[in-house]
């Protein structure tokens, strides 16, 4: 009889059941170990989820046919999730990203949904909800080449509460500064800062913030819209002509907001030829309001 392999069976059942007992159930499905066969069906669905196109039909099928075998798999709901609110289909993904939630160990989903309920969703206090949990796990960390702060700079602006919003982007800059020095301070938030300033009528403050964020980024459509306005708003309204006729011809070349994710929503703020074009015809004088 071969005691040495019996001892280490008993020793690995003896192990699994206490392990078993500090889990919930979904910690116990997802340690099941696969068998060989839904391995390899695995294995091929995931071939075909890369294949598949992006916002097909058949993509989702092959994710739900992993999901129906590892249904606690945080990264198949994302997947799912994930191109749903690319085509601004919110509630939908917002079902499948909560379950990506639950089931993820390593609270990166958690940040994901907040960013998710800040840029596409825009429902700003149920986001800032989510970055102050992620906040209390993971600290000021970044997602989407942000920090949470700087995130929820934009919830609380988007709340009209500018002030709040004002002092998290400072705290984004002067981190910026700390970190990698003055050159490299985000251009979004110089933008966003200045903007804050621009809704409470600061309009010498904004103007600082605007320019700061030309300095880096010389094309920046927005940040030159806003500051047209300001100089209209202190009388100076041939300045403002020139800044808002430069605005919109990088506005007509594609500059905008430097992120990435305005291929796919509008950010706070963010303008338009249209908008451009009426303004720069009133201050012509062509057009009345």
């Amino acid at each position: 009889m071969n005691y040495p392999k019996i001892f280490y069976t008993l020793l690995l059942l003896l192990s699994m059941q206490a392990c078993a007992q500090k889990k919930d159930q979904s910690d116990v499905e997802a340690s099941k170990a696969l068998s060989v066969q839904d391995s390899a069906r695995i294995r091929t669905y995931t071939k075909e989820i890369d294949n598949a196109p992006l916002y097909s039909v058949k993509r989702q099928k092959y994710l739900d046919s992993v999901l129906l075998i590892v249904p606690t798999n945080a990264y198949a709901w994302q997947q799912k999730a994930m191109p749903l609110f690319k085509q601004k289909k919110y509630e939908i993904g917002m079902s499948y990203l909560d379950s990506a939630v639950k089931y993820d160990k390593t609270n990166h989903y958690l940040e994901y949904r907040a960013f998710i309920k800040c840029v596409f969703q825009k429902n700003y206090n149920a986001a800032i909800k989510d970055f102050d949990a992620a906040q209390k796990i993971k600290g000021n960390a970044y997602v989407m080449d942000h920090t949470y702060e700087f995130y929820k700079g934009l919830c609380y602006l988007q709340l009209n509460k500018f002030d709040t919003a004002k002092n998290l982007f400072k705290n984004c800059i002067n981190q910026d500064r700390a970190k990698l020095g003055y050159k490299w301070v985000n251009t979004s938030s110089l933008f966003y800062l200045g903007i804050c300033f621009f809704e409470e009528g600061n309009y010498k403050m904004a103007m600082d913030s605007f320019d700061e964020s030309l300095v880096r980024y010389n094309n920046f459509t927005e940040a030159k819209y806003y500051k047209a306005i300001c100089l209209e708003s202190l009388g100076k309204r041939k300045e403002a002509l020139v800044f808002v006729k430069e605005a919109e011809a990088d506005c007509k070349v594609g500059y905008t907001i430097p992120e990435t994710n305005t291929m796919y929503e509008i950010y706070p703020y963010q303008t338009n030829k249209y908008i451009l074009q009426y303004y720069r015809e009133r201050l012509e004088g062509v057009k009345n309001e």
